[in-house]
């Protein structure tokens, strides 16, 4: 989820009672903020908020179903999750395929740090920062190609 996407708030309150649930529905029910976890967004390849997933013993399922309470808790008392496919192998979020868009998740956030930094504290001009990115993405890329 994301604390500014309107779809997530509205299903907050769902969330946060399936939560309380989840001890009688012997599960464990978590919550990920992607701003503040840029790298999950990445290993499990979030593209639309909020996403649900259910892992169990290391197989990760996307759930698409309604989002009342009832149809969660349902998904997991009348254990729907075992007729939905598993997420493919090298989509799944412990594959190295994965291991490496969280790595890329990572790196844009560090890109985007630098960035804030020499434009807010530095003051540098916003298009002089791109410049150097620029640059330094030409002499990284002649320095491997070498």
């Amino acid at each position: 989820y994301a604390p500014w996407c309107p779809a997530c708030q509205q299903i907050e309150l769902t969330w946060e009672s399936f939560a309380k649930e989840s001890e009688r529905l012997d599960i464990t029910v978590g919550k990920v903020d992607v701003t503040q976890e840029p790298g999950l967004t990445g290993r499990f390849f979030v593209t639309t908020l909020p996403t649900i997933y259910h892992a169990n013993d290391g197989v990760f399922r996307r759930y698409r179903g309604s989002r009342t309470l009832e149809d969660l808790q349902g998904y997991v008392l009348e254990r729907k999750w075992e007729a939905v496919e598993p997420v493919a192998g090298w989509k799944s979020p412990s594959s190295i395929m994965m291991h490496g868009m969280a790595g890329l998740f990572h790196l844009s956030g560090w890109i985007r740090q630098i960035h804030n930094y020499l434009t807010g504290t530095l003051g540098i001009h916003v298009w002089i920062s791109y410049a150097i990115f620029i640059l330094a993405t030409l002499l990284i890329g002649l320095l491997l190609g070498l």
